[in-house]
């Protein structure tokens, strides 16, 4: 099977805006619509509570007409038009969506953050980790997140394997950004969110690219827009992974990065895997 992750930082400005960045969006999701994934899963939607309009509705499925598409928006107490997921699967799976809290700390079980798709034999989960903040203002609930999605996923493993990917909003190791003494303290590389996804791993789960490609240097899944030439300069972080139940991790066929041109920001991955 084969299955594509990407946080596409606003789902309305991806289908419906003319601006040159829209442009770029719109290229990747036709590379996407090419490469036939058996599920899409889309972060950082920023639809309204209620979702993705007609219109939004109309776009995707002229651009993926076999995918039936469910997702999880941000609701009150949480902010509007904020976080958000999206899974786009092939109508013929079967397949059954939740939307599950995880007893997250403020609104994070309202933003959307998680979707879940249980298949006959393991469950496919997404999702958007909350960033610790200006500041690192929501590191300490940042760090309880961590160890609730943590337990989530236990939770299914416990039934089934379990594949988890989307945005962790963390660079695990030096080697996964480029210049990790400038950013000791940095939201997504502090000392605290790298044990987070240390102890996620070490209860039973595996980073999929470094099982593929080991201690590859230099490739990552995010560049700053803030900085024109981040791209450029390959100065990135690799905070998007594809992670797997350890017990399957010899079907993993593929784990790779989606090049998306120009395009800065976050860039889509891909896993294969033989299930």
């Amino acid at each position: 099977m084969k299955f594509i992750s990407w946080n596409i930082d606003s789902l309305n400005a991806a289908l419906t805006s003319d601006s040159a960045r829209a442009q770029l969006s719109q290229a990747v999701l036709d590379k996407l619509a090419v490469l036939d994934a058996d599920v899409i899963a889309l972060q950082e939607t920023k639809l309204s509570a209620k979702g993705p309009t007609k219109k939004h509705i109309d776009i995707l499925t002229e651009r993926f007409p076999r995918y039936t598409i469910v997702w999880n928006s941000s609701v009150e107490p949480a902010r509007k038009g904020y976080a958000g997921t999206m899974f786009l699967y092939k109508k013929d799976l079967n397949v059954t969506a939740t939307m599950p809290e995880i007893d997250a700390p403020s609104t994070m079980d309202n933003e959307g953050r998680i979707i879940t798709l249980e298949f006959d034999n393991f469950f496919l989960t997404q999702v958007y980790t909350p960033n610790a903040g200006d500041g690192l203002r929501r590191l300490s609930d940042r760090q309880l997140w961590d160890t609730k999605y943590q337990a989530y996923l236990l939770s299914l493993d416990a039934q089934k394997p379990v594949i988890a990917t989307g945005d962790y909003n963390v660079a695990h190791h030096e080697i996964d950004l480029a210049h990790p003494n400038n950013n000791r303290n940095s939201a997504g590389f502090t000392d605290e969110e790298r044990q987070g996804f240390t102890n996620l791993l070490s209860a039973g789960f595996i980073d999929t690219f470094r099982y593929v490609h080991g201690q590859v240097p230099h490739v990552y899944s995010w560049w700053a827009q803030r900085s024109k030439t981040s791209k450029l300069n390959n100065s990135g972080w690799r905070i998007d992974y594809f992670i797997t139940s350890q017990r399957i991790a010899d079907a993993i066929q593929k784990s790779e990065m989606i090049d998306s041109g120009s395009r800065q920001d976050h860039t889509p991955i891909l896993l294969e895997i033989d299930l």
